[in-house]
């Protein structure tokens, strides 16, 4: 864990000297800002539920910008070789980038707080439901995280990695929600929807904690990660 967790120092200082990783900041920011004022109306209890909502929106096209390079770029500039021959595992390896990435999603989340603040100064406020919704969007950060960790693993382009990354995001969030509000479902494909990451989310948004959706969105990320790892484990002896 050691050596994972020096490549996930080494990934997390390597944001701070990129320009596209202070674009993607800005831009969640700047929509979060705006997504704030929903929530900031007097006469209407302080809560923070319209921009958790927003946030799962935001990161469909933020993580992938966040998330190409992990291991693409590695595989574009060679660097992947000497990487895998130091004294790690391809375990650490995907291990210590996923922890990086999130690490800087944690610092991208953390000025969101000032919004919090102002509606405990300005209002009562439920700290429980606003803590169980920053859970719920580092959860769903993760989750995401891994699927753009997953699709750098698979391709030297960064460009591919956050399309295909942000294709997936797509057709996992927005699709089902837009799916189960359009038309009455049948049984099949209302367990699909119901299965769909905003569904998952909505009752962290709402601050109820449940242990069936803080395990689906702790056991997909694992499993992502487990994937990521075998297959740079077959890529590396290719």
């Amino acid at each position: 864990m050691g050596r994972a967790l020096a490549i996930a120092r080494r990934e997390l200082s390597s944001y701070f000297y990129s320009p596209i990783a202070y674009v993607a900041l800005s831009l969640f920011l700047l929509a979060s800002a705006f997504a704030f004022w929903d929530d900031f109306v007097p006469g209407q209890p302080a809560e923070m539920r319209h921009i958790f909502q927003w946030m799962v929106w935001l990161l469909v096209f933020i993580v992938p910008i966040l998330s190409m390079g992990l291991l693409a770029q590695e595989w574009a500039t060679g660097t992947i070789e000497s990487l895998l021959t130091a004294p790690v595992s391809e375990a650490d390896v995907v291990l210590g980038k996923f922890f990086g990435s999130l690490a800087f999603f944690a610092v991208l989340l953390a000025p969101t707080v000032v919004y919090a603040v102002l509606l405990a100064i300005f209002g009562q406020t439920d700290n429980g439901a606003i803590a169980s919704g920053y859970l719920g969007i580092l959860l769903v950060g993760a989750l995401f995280i891994a699927i753009g960790l997953l699709c750098s693993c698979l391709t030297r382009s960064q460009v591919i990695a956050a399309v295909s990354a942000a294709a997936v995001l797509f057709l996992i969030t927005i699709v089902p929600w837009y799916v189960a509000g359009k038309a009455t479902l049948g049984l099949f494909w209302r367990t699909v929807t119901d299965q769909c990451v905003m569904r998952r989310y909505e009752d962290f948004a709402k601050g109820i904690l449940d242990t069936g959706n803080l395990v689906f969105f702790v056991a997909a990320t694992a499993t992502l990660l487990f994937l990521t790892v075998k297959i740079l484990e077959i890529r590396r002896w290719k």
